[in-house]
């Protein structure tokens, strides 16, 4: 992977409508580093990802990846029960966006998909339709996906919420596995623990409250303005966001 790899956003604002998504985000992020994307619901997570991805045109300011290619990997709760697809067809999609709508794909793009699968531990499921697995299944699947897309900058929107303990190791593991091979690997999340497993954690209220190093950005004082003051102090002395509220508040944008 090259050392020149890099992410720089300058600036970012992003506006659906009269209302403000994300405003006042810069960033400089260099290869092989992980980086969490935490915040409350509505705080602006997906904006950024989605943005930094190119699937949101920004208002203004700017995202430079240096001309390289971005995968981004959404999280599913539900397939529709219709679409005849396979566990093995959906990661093969990756590929084919990568050959070309109507180019066959080689013995190395199949090597690939066989890698990517491998990794996430859903090699055995290949054949099985997408609509008939779990969510923690599926979402392996869908981040299989993303890595058979073999770009150096990776986003994943809230891979693991919700998920079972095995899904969520095998993803967490991939994660630490592809920065460590040199990528850019940016997740959002509001899980404290996760974004704590990261070199680097970038705190959203729509704005940028703060980013650096998370035992440095995920303070008492910062959490208490991101999540408008819903951070519990245990009797331990460890911070505990109140996960209960955060799921009804607003919609993510």
């Amino acid at each position: 992977m090259s050392a020149a790899l890099h992410l720089r956003i300058r600036d970012l604002h992003v506006q659906h409508g009269t209302r403000v998504a994300l405003t006042g985000v810069s960033l400089d992020v260099a290869a092989g580093t992980t980086v969490a994307v935490i915040g409350a619901n509505g705080s602006g997570k997906s904006t950024l990802l989605r943005t930094i991805a190119g699937l949101q045109a920004p208002s203004s300011g700017s995202i430079d990846t240096g001309g390289l290619d971005v995968a981004l990997v959404l999280q599913t709760t539900t397939v529709d029960g219709s679409l005849p697809i396979t566990v093995r067809e959906t990661v093969r999609l990756a590929r084919a966006a990568t050959r070309g709508p109507w180019r066959r794909l080689r013995r190395e793009d199949h090597d690939v998909v066989a890698q990517a699968m491998h990794r996430l531990e859903v090699a055995d499921l290949a054949d099985r339709p997408l609509h008939e697995l779990s969510g923690g299944q599926r979402q392996r699947v869908l981040v299989a996906q993303g890595l058979a897309q073999g770009a150096p900058i990776l986003l994943l929107d809230e891979p693991v919420t919700g998920l079972d303990m095995v899904s969520k190791e095998a993803i967490l593991r991939v994660i630490a596995e592809e920065a460590a091979d040199g990528r850019i690997v940016c997740t959002s999340t509001h899980d404290l623990d996760e974004a704590r497993r990261c070199d680097r954690a970038v705190l959203l209220a729509t704005h940028l409250v703060a980013e650096g190093p998370p035992d440095e950005v995920l303070t008492e004082a910062n959490l208490h303005q991101a999540f408008e003051g819903r951070v519990l102090r245990l009797p331990d002395g460890q911070l505990l966001v109140d996960d209960v509220h955060l799921h009804h508040h607003g919609s993510e944008w």
